[in-house]
């Protein structure tokens, strides 16, 4: 159980998606130019991708370790389940991982290594404080949440050549940014109980649940720029019906909104999210099916000539 427990705290579930995402805009987006093959089997790429992984499950570590108390109210099954690994342990595995993502960053460069240690930093420093207070809690929650791909952006910028690809690949982040900041604020209004008990000054307690519907209403207005950018100068495939589709649902999403006040409702908000969040995910590869259809971008030795009559 203690396993479980573990795996529970490191929230095993979310890694796989995380390594996936990564890999999959570094195809995709970062460096799409270049042969998938030849991106997958990048072991740079893969310690880059790995030190992420880890250091992103110590931050769940250290965030539970501070949240223990506001989780008994706001999860109580789930912190349960987490009580069962001491705090002493908790601290030790916390450590451990944070070592190991600095090594492997040291695997790549020292630039890497700087980027992971600065990466722990923040994540401890938001858990220790910045967490507890209204609009530069979320800010920063949703920052480092976007960081490990700027990692593997380190990694391609020479690679782009055209200021049109820069403008492409931030509206994606710009997109990303939006919807993680959407899922922050209705998970503050989902945890608004727990918040106001252990006096985390977030923006539904400390300007009231209005105020709240009201930006996250306009943060999903927002989204529309990003979306049009990336539709007008970039060719993003088949991915413009998932677009489509994440407009249809925030209007719904909005609507359900503004008539919520339990914390059930709010939690069927976030699961929404999570699931435009996380299906997003797997929809970049509909910028390029073919990948996967005719292993277009795989096939390294293939003239480019030859692709164009599949």
């Amino acid at each position: 159980m203690k396993i479980v427990s573990l795996f529970s705290v490191i929230r095993g579930y979310n890694i796989p998606v995380i390594i996936l995402a990564q890999y999959l805009s570094a195809i995709f987006i970062l460096a799409k130019d270049k042969p998938a093959l030849e991106t997958l089997l990048d072991i740079n790429l893969f310690w880059i991708v790995l030190a992420s992984s880890v250091t992103i499950a110590s931050g769940y570590i250290i965030n539970s370790f501070y949240d223990s108390k506001k989780d008994l109210i706001n999860r109580p099954n789930k912190s349960k389940l987490d009580r069962l690994v001491s705090q002493k342990t908790k601290l030790t595995v916390y450590f451990a991982l944070n070592f190991l993502a600095a090594f492997l960053g040291l695997l790549v460069s020292w630039r890497a290594a700087l980027f992971f240690s600065v990466y722990i930093f923040l994540i401890w420093f938001y858990s220790h404080k910045i967490k507890r207070y209204a609009i530069i809690g979320n800010l920063m929650s949703t920052i480092m949440t976007i960081l490990p791909f700027f990692a593997i952006f380190l990694m391609y910028y020479k690679d782009i050549e055209h200021s049109s690809s820069y403008i492409v690949i931030f509206s994606h982040a710009a997109f990303l940014f939006l919807l993680l900041s959407i899922r922050e604020l209705i998970k503050d209004l989902e945890n608004i109980l727990g918040d106001f008990t252990n006096s985390y000054q977030t923006i539904p307690v400390v300007y009231g649940e209005k105020v709240s519907k009201y930006i996250i209403t306009i943060l999903s207005i927002l989204t529309v720029i990003p979306v049009y950018i990336l539709i007008e100068l970039d060719d993003v495939g088949y991915m413009d019906i998932y677009f489509y589709c994440c407009f249809i649902v925030l209007i719904f999403f909005v609507l359900y909104l503004w008539k919520s006040k339990s914390k059930v409702q709010y939690l069927n908000l976030h699961n929404v999210m999570k699931i435009l969040i996380v299906s997003g995910v797997f929809c970049i590869v509909l910028i390029e099916p073919s990948v996967l259809i005719h292993g277009k971008k795989l096939l390294v030795s293939m003239d480019v000539s030859f692709f164009k009559m599949l």
